[in-house]
């Protein structure tokens, strides 16, 4: 497995907010600190595992929660940012409000 550098990880949130219409987080010690995650996540178990979460370490347990996470789109429609807030809508930037906690659809009940 390669590793990946801050660079590479800060280039995959770049490309999926890029490629989804969303826009990264701008407080950037708090965005820092999420890459940060995702960079230490890749290279302990092979891949970009939400930084928020608890991982299980197994691929098939923990593909849900590959970011950017099935939860995001959803979470991002229904609260203007992702879980952990990585990403967030055009709307909520533009609308100068601040992410805030939110459920974990991951543990949500059907």
């Amino acid at each position: 497995m390669n590793d990946k550098t801050l660079e590479q990880t800060i280039l995959f949130t770049q490309m999926v907010a890029h490629k989804q219409g969303w826009l990264l987080n701008p407080d950037k010690d708090f965005y820092d600190t999420l890459v940060e995650g995702l960079m230490k996540n890749y290279n302990r178990y092979g891949y970009f595992f939400c930084p928020c979460r608890d991982a299980e370490a197994r691929y098939e347990l923990d593909k849900p929660a590959i970011c950017p996470c099935i939860w995001s789109k959803p979470d991002i429609a229904e609260f203007g940012h992702c879980y952990c807030a990585l990403y967030l809508s055009r709307e909520f930037v533009a609308g100068g409000k601040t992410p805030r906690a939110i459920p974990d659809r991951r543990f949500a009940q059907a």
